[in-house]
């Protein structure tokens, strides 16, 4: 099956992002066009998934965004990769555990080939580091399943402002930190987003 790439250079508006994986997703059920891995970036915002709720919101003052994915109220901003994706899981197995486990298994290679270990958790969702002692967030996963085409997509903290998360309870979790990959190691991340694509692809593909 034929998947495109997309990778956009400059930060895409988030509702645009949204708009366009949408109508991908109606434009293959009608076979129109191909799946889609597309990676990128958003200006600074703050979105909320279909599970969250007000008092998530520690900062009353900004303004929070809704969306059809699944989860709770995250943030997205300059210096941390997106990876949206539209998927046809009809051709899959209709297995969403399995996807989910290949979007884990994707963000964990690539980590290990900057020598960063990481993990999953069964009970929160996203990738996980234990970092000093302390497990913390570092990639987040959301998804949204409409007559079997799984859409959305997960994020990894490069070396994204962590003091924008202190204004939300991110995904819903209150007792564990967020950190990006630069914290836990300061080295060359710029060939980041091909290593998730290839990645990504050689997962699918399993």
């Amino acid at each position: 099956m034929k998947i495109e790439i997309k990778k956009s250079k400059k930060p895409v508006d988030y509702y645009r992002a949204i708009r366009f994986l949408e109508k991908r997703m109606l434009n293959i059920h009608k076979k129109r066009a191909s799946e889609l891995i597309w990676v990128l970036e958003h200006p600074s915002v703050y979105t909320a998934g279909l599970r969250s709720n007000n008092e998530e919101i520690l900062d009353k003052s900004i303004k929070i965004l809704k969306t059809n994915r699944g989860g709770k109220i995250t943030y997205h901003g300059p210096g941390q990769i997106i990876c949206y994706f539209v998927i046809n899981l009809n051709y899959r197995g209709k297995d969403l555990r399995k996807f989910l486990n290949i979007i884990e298994k994707t963000i964990i290679d690539t980590l290990k080939q900057y020598k960063i270990k990481s993990f999953a958790d069964r009970k929160n969702i996203g990738i996980w580091v234990n970092h000093k002692k302390k497990i913390k967030k570092v990639g987040a996963i959301g998804i949204k399943v409409k007559k079997w085409f799984a859409y959305h997509g997960f994020s990894i903290n490069i070396n994204t402002d962590l003091e924008k998360f202190k204004k939300i309870i991110p995904c819903g979790i209150k007792n564990r930190e967020l950190i990006n990959l630069e914290k836990i190691k300061s080295q060359n991340y710029k060939n980041f987003n091909e290593k998730i694509i290839t990645n990504f692809l050689k997962n699918l593909k399993k």
